[in-house]
């Protein structure tokens, strides 16, 4: 298991009207069950990153019902981690599975997912692993005393993945906390008739958590074939606000990249640029205006209007990666004076003037 996780989040942030690109795709793949591919979630999250400009190429291996030790031997798992150098393998045990003790985790968890993830990094040692948090049950597991409400069974499966998350040192997509908050807050049926498995409301929840811890940003498009205009805005705002409070929590900040740019109150032409690749050995920021950084965060002030790429060149363990984000800077319009119109009548003289 490596120590430190080469991981290739291209996150962007931009304030204006700017699209994102990368010169290569990120390839994410998913390994998981039911509450994975319930509803086509993957194709979800999909159309949601081709809708928000991101270049990306997402697949799924699941099998209904697979633990982690199902998943472990599957061959067509390993057939698919082989397929292509991933960027990210997202990895989903079976619902009840990190519910247990710690102790039973360590036995009947934790060796499968070493070997899961011992074959992710002999086809490519830079993939990101991403853990998927699932959520509890509507009524929880009865057969357990310690899981047997809605709060116990999300709480237990909250623990047991953070304690894999910090074992492994991967970052937790805490889609259980999300499906939490909206389930307090709102009336959305987040689940599927037999209570456990997603809704197409709590796949687009899925999604949706999925698309801002990936690309920490927030999915600004809906799909009104697949769930309402008003749930979909309270899904986008909940995911947003939980997940950019909580992204140092489940360590969601390892090795992105962060662009944002505005226009400032003065007029000036502002990009905000951070790296946090930390065991980067070089690292280089071209501007677009004949200016370059070798800093890992900074400010840069463009002398004119018009549209920039901003190219971000890192070498590190995994060797030279270059990252592309376009950036519009729109010349303000000038106000326009009101002048005031004289008017038909004189008031005094009801008379046309």
């Amino acid at each position: 298991m490596l120590n430190t996780i080469k991981a290739l989040f291209f996150s962007l942030f931009v304030s204006n009207s700017a699209s994102a690109t990368n010169v290569e795709p990120l390839k994410i793949l998913f390994i998981g069950n039911s509450f994975t591919h319930m509803n086509d979630m993957p194709t979800m999250l999909q159309n949601m990153a081709n809708k928000g400009g991101q270049n990306v190429i997402i697949e799924k291996n699941t099998q209904s019902g697979a633990s982690c030790r199902v998943h472990s031997q599957r061959q067509d798992m390993y057939e698919a981690i082989n397929s292509r150098n991933w960027d990210y393998v997202i990895l989903q045990g079976y619902s009840r599975e990190l519910s247990f003790s710690k102790e039973h985790i360590d036995t009947a968890t934790v060796p499968f997912i070493k070997q899961i993830t011992d074959s992710i990094f002999a086809n490519n040692a830079c993939t990101n692993v991403l853990f998927y948090m699932t959520w509890g049950y509507e009524n929880g597991f009865l057969d357990r005393e310690e899981v047997n409400t809605y709060e116990k069974m999300t709480d237990s499966i909250e623990v047991g993945y953070q304690y894999i998350g910090e074992k492994f040192h991967f970052p937790v997509v805490p889609v259980g906390m999300v499906w939490k908050h909206v389930k307090e807050l709102s009336n959305i049926d987040l689940y599927a008739p037999d209570r456990a498995h997603p809704s197409k409301d709590g796949s687009y929840l899925i999604a949706t958590t999925f698309y801002n811890s990936i690309f920490n940003e927030s999915n600004e498009h809906v799909f009104t074939n697949t769930i309402s205009d008003n749930y979909a805005e309270i899904i986008k705002k909940e995911a947003r606000v939980y997940v950019q409070t909580h992204r140092q929590k489940y360590h969601l900040d390892r090795n992105k990249i962060t662009i944002k740019s505005w226009i400032s109150k003065e007029g000036e032409y502002m990009v905000y640029y951070k790296s946090s690749y930390n065991d980067s050995l070089k690292i280089k920021w071209i501007f677009g205006d004949g200016k370059q950084s070798t800093d890992r965060i900074g400010t840069h002030e463009y002398k004119k209007s018009g549209s920039y790429v901003i190219l971000v060149v890192i070498e590190d363990d995994c060797g030279v990666r270059t990252f592309e984000k376009l950036v519009h800077f729109a010349r303000p319009e000038k106000p326009t004076k009101n002048k005031k119109r004289k008017p038909k009548y004189n008031l005094n003289n009801p008379k046309k003037i």
